[in-house]
Formats: structure tokens, C-alpha cells, sequence
């Protein structure tokens, strides 16, 4: 039995597996960190802590959410965004497209 996806998958899937898989310990090993920090924000304000204390412990947060971004994104282009590529036609404009809307939001951000 074939399990080959057809040439004309759905966009919202790699042909394979996702770019981050080879690295899928080290992003949920970061992304527990992450709610670490959350939860120690959260205590800060429930102690009354000061205020530009906490501000910092936020700029901290949010960095490490977009270093998150940032690796899930570069993973995705050099692997979703290339496989696609290589095949063509509309799944790759439909990737590059995602990509670049994945960006703008990042950028927003």
C-alpha cells in the first residue's frame, strides 16, 4: 500500500514530517522554560513585587517567545517552505504565501 501523499497535499502540511521535529525536545524543553518565567511573573505580581522588576521579567518572556518564533519560522523555510518549492505549482505559491504572512505577524508582534 502507497502512503505517498499526492503531489497536491494540503498547504497546511510539510510533504514529510515538520522542519522542527529534529529539534522537537529542545523547543518544548525551551517552551516549559517560557512558562516558568510565566508563572514567576505571575507570583511577582501576587507578591506586590516592583514594578520595573516585573517589566524586566516581561522583556525577558517575551524575547524567548520570539527566539521560539523565530527557530519555528527558520525551520519551517529551510524545510516546509524548500519542499514545497521543489515541487511547485500552487502548494508552493500557498507556502510562500504562509511564510511571508507568518512574518508579518511575527513582525507585528
Amino acid at each position: 500500500m502507497d502512503l505517498t501523499p499526492p503531489p497536491d497535499t494540503s498547504t497546511d502540511e510539510c510533504h514529510t514530517t515538520h522542519g522542527y521535529i529534529t529539534d522537537k525536545d529542545r523547543y518544548l524543553a525551551r517552551l516549559k522554560r517560557i512558562e516558568g518565567q510565566a508563572r514567576g511573573i505571575q507570583r511577582m505580581v501576587d507578591e506586590e513585587q516592583y514594578c520595573i522588576d516585573i517589566l524586566t521579567q516581561i522583556s525577558a518572556l517575551t524575547s524567548a517567545l520570539r527566539n521560539v518564533g523565530l527557530g519555528l519560522l527558520d525551520d519551517h523555510l529551510k524545510h516546509c517552505v524548500v519542499d514545497a518549492a521543489k515541487h511547485g505549482g500552487e502548494a508552493a505559491d500557498a507556502k510562500i504565501k504562509e511564510a511571508t504572512d507568518a512574518i508579518a505577524r511575527l513582525v507585528r508582534s
